[in-house]
Order: structure tokens, then sequence, then C-alpha cells
């Protein structure tokens, strides 16, 4: 089954993308479950995947500390599709959480076939980039 594209939708990173590009990435993306409890990625591990949660809710943690609290819609993992680097943060499921995921490898020949993919991704990390040296 394809993530759901009104999901993908709601991502910055894919806004303005066509349906055939939306459902080419939905076809590329696989569901996973988290309990509530457990670290859906962890700081400092390698990360080569992109998530979107559809249900649930988790607390993003930085060095121990607690960032933010995401919901139905966040994103995460955006920077590993494209370094294969180690997590940022880590992300904890509050509770039972859905999530899809698009791993780097499935990616690349989507932004190499997609140029608007790749210009979305640039703008959202410029952004975060911004943001973080604000703070």
């Amino acid at each position: 089954m394809p993530a759901p594209i009104a999901l993908l939708k709601r991502v910055p990173l894919f806004e303005g993308l066509d349906e055939r590009s939306l459902e080419m990435i939905s076809r590329t993306m696989k569901e996973r479950r988290v309990r509530a409890g457990q670290d859906v990625v962890t700081e400092g591990q390698a990360g080569v995947g992109f998530f979107i949660v559809e249900s649930g809710e988790a607390t993003i943690s930085v060095q121990g500390e607690e960032v933010e609290k995401i919901g139905p819609g966040a994103y995460f993992g955006e920077i590993a599709l494209i370094d294969h680097g180690v997590r940022l943060a880590t992300i904890t499921a509050d509770t039972d959480m859905t999530c899809w995921g698009l791993s780097a490898w499935d990616f690349r020949p989507l932004v190499e076939a997609n140029g608007s993919i790749g210009w979305s991704l640039l703008e959202v990390l410029a952004e975060r980039l911004r943001r973080a040296r604000e703070s």
C-alpha cells in the first residue's frame, strides 16, 4: 500500500509537485509502526531515511533535552536523504505511531529525474539553517 498522497501534500518539501510526481514518491515509501516509548530515530546513529508522521505523537530531543513535540503531518530526516550522516536528534514515540519512510537510495533517482523535488529540498534546508542560526 503506497503512502497517502494527501499526507505528502502537507510536507513543504513536496509542495508544488504534480499528482504524477507525488504518486511516484508515494509508491517508494514504506509504512513503519512504532510503539509508545520506542525511538523512531536515535541521535548519533546512522540515518538514511526520511519520515512523515501519519498518526501518533512524539518528542524530539537533542543531547537529552526536549526540543519539540510533533504529531500527524510532521516530517523529519530530510538531511539523511542527502548525506547519509548520523541523526541530529532522537525522536521518541509518546503514543503508538504510524510513519511513512523514504530511503535515500529510493529518493535519489526521484530527485535526479525531477529537479523541482531537489529545489524544494534546498529551500526547506535553507529555511532550517536560518532558523538554527537565529536560535
